[in-house]
Parts: structure tokens; C-alpha cells; sequence
């Protein structure tokens, strides 16, 4: 677990080269306690949240990662008051308004994943040209979750699956789940997901594409949180064998050696 820690005490080894094409997700939580505990309102909080998306996103660029996928709101998310999802809702629009020129800039490609048919449309016309202004870019993927639940996800590809199916495998399954939503072409699964805010649950976040995910709580609140967080995250999960079923020792090192299609095995 992270605990919060002084910046001047954070040794980080700078070099991306082992962070280089990984798959980080991030369930950005504590906005709303963050602001409590200041006796600030709930939107304040989570102003101060999307200052941390764009240091994150800053830092996720300098270690070199593949893909960085932030949770920014759930299916679930529309129970809150008709106040606090509003304000949530502009905060997005001003966030993708402002930051595709940024991204294109910096070379980031950025995306969103999730349902749009609940979305204001001026919100849709935002993603759109925010994703079409980046499209091109290179360096890597920021993807960002809006209306979005990975069990509707899971549901709507298996909807999609033939009458005629007897069987699927993982890969076409996978290709499925990542045409809808809005979710094409297809990303690795995660190798590290981070929650913020001293929570422990997924709370319907990438569940298949987490399936062999390291898994790491944090309790430094999202609006804290930035890129030498990140960077020692990345750093412990350095530190961590990933085994995807096999026995202790037989790192993915030694699984790459094992599958003849190049293919790391999981199970």
C-alpha cells in the first residue's frame, strides 16, 4: 500500500525503460473526502481531482507507459445528486476542451470508453473532436471511462456472440468486449490497476481486462495524488513476480519461452 509520503523522501529511478508499453488503470477516489476534510464542498474536490488527472497524465507520458486508463464515471455514478453528477459533467467538458490541444501536442492519444447515448451531446461532440484532434498520436493511450460498467461492457459482447456459437475463445471474446464501448481497436489487459483513497474494491472497473492484474490500494486521496505517486507505484510493482498461474520462479521471462505463439499463459 502507498502510503503519503514527503516528496524530497520519494527515490524514484527516473528511466521508463521497464515502465515502456505497460497498461496502468486508476480508480481516481477520494475526491469527495478530500474536500471534507478541508470543510469544502464536494465539487471543490473534485476540481481539485482533475489538477491531479493532468499531473498523472504528465507523469504517465515521462515513464513511458502504453496505455493509462482513468475511471472518471461510473454507471453507478448517476445515483449521486442531479447537483453533483452536473457538476461532474462540466468539469469533463472543460477538462476534454481544453486538454486535447495539450495532448495533441505532447503526442498523447486520447479516448474514452463508455456509453454515449446518456451523455449531453455537446459533451459527445467534446469526446469526438477531442479523440479525432489526437487520433494520430504515438507516444501513448489515455483513455478515459465515462458511463461506464464493466459488467454492461461484458454483457453487451456476449449479446453480439453468434446464435450459432458453441464455443468462443479468450481472444474473440476479448476482441468483442473491446468493440463496445467505443473501445476499438483493442488495448493489453492491465498489469497494474491503482485505487486512490483507502477504498479495496474494483467497483465494476475493467473486470476482464483485469483478470491477471497486480492490484495495489492506495491511501493517498486522488486530488494528492500526482506523478511521483505514479512512479512509485510503478516501482513496487517492479518489485512484484507476476506468475499468470504458473509456479514460483517461472516469471513472464520464462513464460514467453514456454508458449510458441509468443503468448503469455494465463491460468
Amino acid at each position: 500500500m502507498i502510503q503519503p509520503i514527503a516528496r524530497a523522501a520519494l527515490q524514484v529511478d527516473p528511466e521508463p525503460r521497464e515502465s515502456q508499453g505497460l497498461h496502468v488503470a486508476i480508480i481516481m477516489d477520494g475526491n469527495g473526502r478530500w474536500a471534507a476534510q478541508r470543510g469544502w464542498s464536494r465539487p471543490a474536490g473534485h476540481a481539485a481531482g482533475v489538477e491531479a488527472v493532468r499531473r498523472t497524465v504528465e507523469g504517465a507520458a515521462d515513464l513511458g507507459l502504453g496505455v493509462l486508463t482513468l475511471y472518471a464515471f461510473s454507471s453507478d455514478n448517476w445515483r449521486r445528486s442531479e447537483t453533483e453528477v452536473g457538476g461532474l459533467m462540466r468539469l469533463l467538458y472543460r477538462y476534454l476542451s481544453r486538454e486535447a490541444r495539450r495532448c495533441a501536442e505532447k503526442g498523447i492519444r486520447l479516448a474514452v470508453i463508455g456509453r454515449r447515448d446518456r451523455l449531453a451531446p455537446r459533451l459527445v461532440r467534446a469526446i469526438a473532436e477531442a479523440e479525432a484532434a489526437t487520433e494520430r498520436n504515438e507516444r501513448f493511450l489515455l483513455r478515459l471511462a465515462v458511463d461506464y460498467s464493466a459488467r454492461d461492457a461484458i454483457l453487451r459482447a456476449a449479446a453480439r456472440l453468434s446464435p450459432a456459437t458453441d464455443s468462443v475463445s479468450r481472444e474473440e471474446f476479448a476482441r468483442l468486449l473491446a468493440e463496445s464501448p467505443n473501445d476499438s481497436p483493442a488495448v493489453p489487459d492491465v498489469d497494474l490497476l491503482i485505487r486512490t483513497g483507502g477504498e479495496k474494491r474494483l467497483s465494476d472497473f475493467l473486470l476482464w481486462e483485469s483478470a491477471y492484474a497486480e492490484l495495489l490500494f492506495s491511501d493517498v486521496m486522488w486530488p494528492d495524488f500526482d506523478a511521483r505517486h505514479l512512479a512509485l507505484a510503478i516501482e513496487e510493482f517492479k518489485r512484484r513476480e507476476r506468475r499468470f498461474g504458473s509456479a514460483p520462479g517461472m516469471g513472464e521471462t520464462a513464460l514467453r519461452g514456454c508458449a510458441s505463439s509468443g503468448r503469455r499463459r494465463r491460468g
